[in-house]
């Protein structure tokens, strides 16, 4: 990854200066990133043979692509993993909790739609930002979003289906102000957190959360077919940032979904989520788009699957990892994640590599022939050599990955080996943090190419791993 310094990034995006040296647009390939929301490393058939939940669209998107059994979301809750994602950045580094009232962004931040921008791509953004924008009444523009932060386009919403307020924000402007009022829903037979769980609160007139999923298809399509059909942005290559809000709760399946799955609502609505992207992939390859377009998929974070879950349904939402959504463990952030680029991408490779969100910046970057500024993504690794077969398994592609989990527990993943900072979950999963008793071990230290379930703690046994991990850890994580 080539990098530039450059004191005053900000004041040149903001002028219009080009700042990296970019190849040429007719070499350039469109960008899709379709990510969705909660799913399980688990889930995917390609990923899970014993998956009750059919994902032919999927399954089809790795057959054709390159699919990674190692990638890891920069942080195990929404938000911290969205941002690592957009910036390159661990999101550690900065405070992503003032999302609900100011952007986690900072204004001139490098992301990778800015980034791309500047290469002269057209870069829209459909769906769930969860990124925060300055909020002063929804009456009023709402700055410091998608359109100011590297998209020429947004239309979405401000954070998941189940926060209020609802409504829907075409680039910087509320569509209708939450001025209504809904109740809050819940199913029976499943956990507070499951089913059609929606909290009450302010919603646009009109607004229903169940055509949500939908119009986020139905925008998506627009965008690819208004660039293709559109002279002048078609001369540009596209980047389209589609964030889907699902499967995270409510589970909202339309009725040709609902009892056609073996996982219950949560794998019905699996499956709309799967034939939504279906849709999207129909458009470009109907706007002739689909050869010339790198399209990387994967979720968020882990799935909210207890294990009452698995016994009832027979299905395993972490694919054999132990834990969930906002857990240290792999299922809180280990994901599924393919890349299909038609020509450039073997079909049906496999790569065991470890990689991160973050990395997604640094390897567009690669790809564009782009110079990042100085300090920019400082925890992007580019693995475009990965993607073309040209790099060995053997050898790392990235250095160590240092995550935060839900509650704060720090780990890192280095080569085989994996420490977590305390013992308990560090999340979801109960209980989330255990104080250590009389020569109890102080954290978690294992080793997943032996016991990828994260089962045997062998903390206690390798105090020379246990101290090189921590220091590596303290060094990445002081690297600011």
């Amino acid at each position: 990854m080539k990098r530039i310094h450059i004191l005053h990034l900000a004041a040149l995006i903001l002028a219009g200066i080009t700042f990296t040296a970019c190849s040429t647009s007719d070499e350039l390939p469109n960008i899709v990133v379709i990510l969705v929301d909660d799913m399980g490393y688990g889930d995917p058939g390609c990923f899970n043979p014993e998956s009750k939940i059919p994902t032919p669209t999927i399954n089809q998107l790795a057959s054709d692509g390159m699919r990674f059994t190692d990638a890891h979301a920069a942080g195990a809750l929404c938000h911290p993993s969205r941002y690592g994602l957009m910036t390159g950045q661990y999101p550690f580094r900065t405070d992503v909790s003032v999302w609900r009232k100011e952007p986690t962004i900072k204004k001139g931040q490098l992301t990778m739609a800015s980034m791309l921008k500047s290469c002269g791509y057209h870069t829209a953004m459909v769906g769930k930002w969860h990124l925060g924008f300055k909020e002063n009444g929804y009456d009023n523009p709402l700055p410091g979003g998608p359109v100011d932060r590297g998209f020429d386009s947004f239309f979405g919403i401000r954070a998941s289906t189940d926060i209020p307020p609802y409504f829907y924000i075409r680039d910087d402007q509320a569509v209708a102000p939450p001025t209504e009022h809904i109740e809050a829903e819940s199913s029976e037979g499943w956990s507070p957190i499951q089913g059609s769980f929606w909290r009450e609160g302010g919603v646009a007139p009109g607004l229903e959360l169940k055509d949500v999923l939908p119009r986020f298809t139905k925008e998506a399509i627009e965008v690819i077919k208004d660039h293709a059909g559109n002279d002048a942005l078609k001369e540009k290559p596209l980047m389209l940032y589609l964030a889907y809000p699902a499967p995270h709760t409510p589970w909202l399946p339309s009725p040709e979904f609902e009892g056609e799955s073996g996982a219950g609502m949560y794998g019905d609505f699996l499956m709309m989520v799967d034939a939504q992207i279906g849709m999207v992939l129909d458009a470009l390859n109907e706007t002739g788009m689909s050869e010339n377009t790198l399209l990387v998929f994967s979720s968020d974070n882990g799935p909210v699957w207890y294990d009452v879950d698995t016994k009832r349904f027979g299905h395993d939402s972490s694919g054999g990892l132990r834990g969930m959504k906002a857990d240290a463990w792999e299922a809180g952030h280990r994901m599924p994640f393919i890349v299909r680029w038609p020509g450039r991408v073997k079909e049906g490779s496999v790569s065991d590599q470890t990689i991160c969100f973050t990395d997604l910046l640094a390897t567009f970057a690669e790809i564009t022939n782009t110079d990042l500024p100085e300090n920019a993504g400082p925890d992007s690794y580019s693995f475009l050599s990965v993607l073309r077969g040209e790099h060995s398994n053997d050898k790392a592609i990235r250095p160590p990955v240092v995550m935060q989990s839900g509650n704060g527990t720090m780990l890192i993943r280095s080569g085989d080996w994996k420490l977590i900072n305390q013992l308990g979950s560090g999340g979801f999963s109960k209980p989330d943090h255990i104080e250590p008793g009389p020569g109890d071990p102080a954290g978690q230290l294992y080793n997943l190419a032996l016991d990828r379930g994260e089962t045997n703690n062998v903390y206690l046994k390798h105090s020379e791993i246990v101290a090189r991990l921590t220091s590596e850890m303290k060094q990445i994580v002081e690297n600011e």
